[in-house]
């Protein structure tokens, strides 16, 4: 007989049940054997593993498993934590012979549509610190970090990362430095994108991803300084846009702040997503007393009707100013807003 391997079986996703026991203590504890002093006490620590598909139906939520050849090669779970209608994405563990298969992906939009079509409008979870892989995961699928680690006091001295994101609806937030930061991977993504769309950015396609995750580093050092405000949009859980607030200025403008880099995903354009990304930097910068703003943007591009619509008043234009896609050369707009 032909030996098929683990990762080429038919496959399927299930809801689990509290006889998967075996199957999730052999899973979970596997993941956790691949970093240092990470130890799973089930009896001691996580004695729910036992009957989990009770534990999570007490509480109102659901477990989830992905099933090959009558093993058990992943699983996720999610539960409301009821305040602020937020749910919590729980127990995802993809085993190592389908990582990069798409599964961790398919099981993760599983439980978040569940949470969705429970009425969450913020999903969040936690993730030990040395999950690094786990991280770029979640990250990749638009959560970023939020508030505090958290110190457990367990057998394998865990701290963990807080992510969240926005899960329903058009959600536009400012990001702090450690949400700046954990959200690089994806902003550079889409700058990316955005460029290869022929975006007018400062940057010419193909944009490396290297030259982007650079940049996108600068802007979350700046966030950690205090010069620049980052806004990111979410829609119906997904990373959508974002723009920026350079507040340095000098000091003899300190009521002045510049509007830079307004990105908006090619999947979301005609959504409402750069109005409202526009509508959000105007409030943070009243919010922050900054009186007058600015931006500038190439004549033509789709962003120049949003810009009038919304009340800026066109200052100048520079012809030739531009390269455009097709090596011609582009007028540039500068815009202002009195606040």
């Amino acid at each position: 007989m032909t030996a098929v391997s683990p990762a080429t079986r038919p496959l399927s996703i299930r809801p689990g049940r509290d006889e998967d026991a075996e199957g999730y203590i052999r899973l979970i504890g596997t993941a956790w054997a691949e970093y240092p002093n990470c130890v799973l006490d089930v009896d001691g620590e996580v004695p729910e593993l036992r009957a989990l598909a009770t534990y999570f139906a007490t509480a109102g939520g659901a477990v989830w498993v992905a099933e090959t050849g009558g093993r058990i090669v992943g699983m996720v779970a999610t539960r409301p934590l009821g305040s602020d209608r937020a749910w919590e994405i729980c127990k995802m563990y993809v085993e190592a012979s389908q990582r990069g298969s798409g599964l961790a992906h398919t099981l993760l939009g599983g439980a978040e549509a569940h949470a969705q079509a429970e009425g969450a409008e913020r999903l969040v979870l936690w993730t030990d610190t040395r999950f690094e892989a786990a991280h770029r995961f979640y990250e990749k699928r638009g959560y970023v970090r939020a508030g505090s680690i958290r110190i457990l006091d367990d057998i394998s001295k865990s701290l963990e990362f807080r992510y969240a994101k926005p899960a329903r609806g058009l959600v536009v937030e400012a990001l702090d430095a450690a949400a700046a930061a954990s959200a690089e991977r994806n902003l550079a993504e889409m700058l990316v994108t955005c460029v290869a769309d022929g975006a007018c950015l400062d940057y010419r396609a193909p944009l490396a991803p290297e030259v982007a995750r650079a940049a996108w580093r600068r802007v979350s050092a700046e966030v950690a300084m205090g010069s620049r405000l980052l806004l990111v949009a979410w829609k119906e859980g997904r990373m959508a846009g974002s723009v920026q607030l350079d507040l340095g200025t000098p000091q003899t403008q300190p009521h002045r702040a510049v509007v830079a880099q307004l990105l908006v995903h090619p999947d979301f354009r005609r959504q409402g997503v750069g109005r409202a990304l526009l509508q959000r930097a105007e409030q943070a910068a009243r919010g922050i007393g900054r009186s007058l703003l600015t931006l500038d943007g190439r004549a033509g591009d789709a962003a120049e009707r949003l810009y009038r619509a919304l009340g800026w008043v066109e200052a100048g234009r520079i012809p030739g100013f531009v390269r455009n896609p097709d090596g011609s050369l582009g007028d540039q707009l500068f815009f202002y807003k009195a606040l």
